[in-house]
């Protein structure tokens, strides 16, 4: 193991640059006055000046962007877009740590699964390394005399003081002039002075730990990893031909299924429609999984002589592919059947999500038999990154309140206490219920959305919402005994 990683070593960083610690000081000051109130546009704001510190110290070290490193880095920022759209909490989560793996390759430039597994691990040791370097920079640019650092405090105190003073002599002149300052200037009441000051700290270190891994990034692509030893042509191909005609016969059966419907089958095993489903679905979600693990334990071992070989490996592993993707489509139309039986909820829409990915992987593999798979590390992460932005962007809490709507005035039947857990995004989708059961679905959501924050910290889903409920507020007559007896009924109708 210790081979595999003996020529990473990182390269000694340029000196830092004054527009890097300028930038990473705007990184600081802009975490500690813009992320105390929730996450948001906010978050998009302070990536800014981080994405100009990292450009400057890459273009201090000699680097120049390429096109992976535009399209890293442009995903990274544009997957911060998810929290300024969206409400739910859970989709803003994914698209962040998303956002934090691919800032992480445009800071290293992975081209190998080496790179794209290791990468982030270079920034989290350039957090000890990073700052570190930026003092060294400050100490140069101050004579390494601590009494040169006087001047610049002292002038940043006086343009804070001015700020302060002019600024509220204007707002107390003029009353537009007031509401425009207290809607853009963040809140730094002292009250809450430590956590502002740990968010200072937070984003002036992320800032430089992220300019010092451009400047000096780790060679992961550089990981040897030795290859498997090739196994003879029956020992590797008997196994695969067996799996590949397990694959034929099980997509036969569901043809037949398909053609002659599933009531047949149904009577026959007795199962429900909804038991068939969602049985089905999660057996055939781990045939996915382990066809991907399979296909790559297989290329490790494959027999790789002459043509005759690479012949048959991509005859074998493709055929393998072709019959996963129909595993997959039954899968997802396995899920389909137990959305229509039961509804829509967030683990539902989340593993078809997965499932359509390891799809769409799967053709991405097949290509790389036909093309060459040096592309196909980098185009795997980046469709993963790509899924994760669309999955936020669609508003998957308002995909599953607008699919529940439908299925009520379809069937007549509504999980009213799910409806209640959803996010403020659901709310233009509830909107439409006729009431009592409007109000009973939005009550909760109302209460939670509490008093508005500032607005660089909410999200266009909330805003969108606070309109719908204050043009139209819940019922006060939608009490919970109404709410309860009314979910009860509409349960089990």
């Amino acid at each position: 193991m210790e081979s595999w990683f003996a020529d990473i070593q990182a390269s000694t960083p340029a000196p830092v640059r004054t527009a890097t610690l300028w930038a990473a000081l705007a990184t600081g000051l802009l975490s500690m006055l813009l992320l105390g109130e929730g996450l948001a546009l906010n978050l998009l704001l302070v990536a800014i000046p981080i994405t100009l510190g990292v450009y400057f110290a890459a273009g201090r070290a000699g680097r120049r962007p390429r096109p992976w490193t535009l399209v890293w880095g442009g995903g990274g920022l544009a997957l911060l877009i998810v929290p300024a759209l969206r409400d739910a909490g859970w989709p803003s989560f994914l698209a962040i740590v998303s956002a934090l793996a691919v800032g992480s390759l445009a800071l290293h430039g992975g081209r190998t699964w080496t790179g794209m597994l290791f990468g982030p691990i270079g920034v989290c040791t350039s957090l000890v390394t990073g700052p570190g370097w930026g003092w060294r920079g400050l100490r140069e640019r101050t004579g390494g005399a601590r009494g040169n650092v006087g001047p610049m405090l002292r002038a940043i105190v006086v343009a804070a003081v001015l700020l302060v003073v002019f600024g509220a002599l204007f707002a107390g002149a003029d009353a537009a002039f007031a509401d425009l300052l207290a809607d853009l200037v963040p809140d730094a009441s002292v009250s809450g002075g430590p956590w502002h000051a740990v968010l200072f700290v937070i984003g002036l270190v992320g800032a430089l730990a992220a300019a010092y891994t451009a400047a000096a990034p780790v060679q992961w692509d550089r990981v040897a990893v030795p290859p498997g030893r090739a196994r003879g042509r029956v020992e590797w191909a008997l196994p695969l031909v067996v799996l590949v005609a397990l694959f034929a016969v099980f997509n036969a059966v569901q043809l037949v299924v398909l053609l002659g419907g599933y009531d047949a089958v149904l009577e026959k095993t007795g199962q429900t429609y909804s038991a068939y489903a969602r049985q089905g679905f999660w057996q055939l979600l781990l045939v996915t999984l382990l066809t991907l693990l399979v296909i790559v334990l297989a290329l490790r071992w494959a027999p790789r002589d002459d043509s005759r070989d690479r012949t048959l490996v991509r005859a074998v592993l493709g055929t393998l592919c072709a019959l996963a993707l129909v595993v997959v489509a039954s899968a997802v139309r396995r899920m389909d059947m137990y959305v229509e039986a039961y509804g829509l909820t967030r683990l539902r829409i989340s593993v078809v999500t997965v499932e359509l990915w390891l799809g769409l992987v799967i053709v991405l593999i097949m290509a790389a038999g036909v093309l060459g798979a040096r592309w196909l590390p980098r185009v795997v992460v980046a469709s993963a990154a790509a899924t994760v932005l669309v999955f936020g962007i669609v508003s998957p809490d308002g995909l599953i309140a607008e699919r529940n709507v439908q299925r009520y005035e379809r069937m007549g039947t509504f999980d009213l206490d799910y409806a209640r857990g959803l996010s403020a995004d659901a709310v233009p989708a509830l909107d439409k219920l006729d009431e009592p059961l409007r109000s009973c679905a939005l009550k909760t959501i109302d209460e939670d959305l509490g008093d508005a924050g500032p607005w660089y910290a909410t999200s266009w889903g909330e805003s969108r919402a606070r309109n719908i409920l204050d043009e139209r507020k819940p019922s006060a007559e939608a009490d919970w005994r109404v709410c309860s007896r009314l979910g009860q009924d509409l349960a089990y109708r």
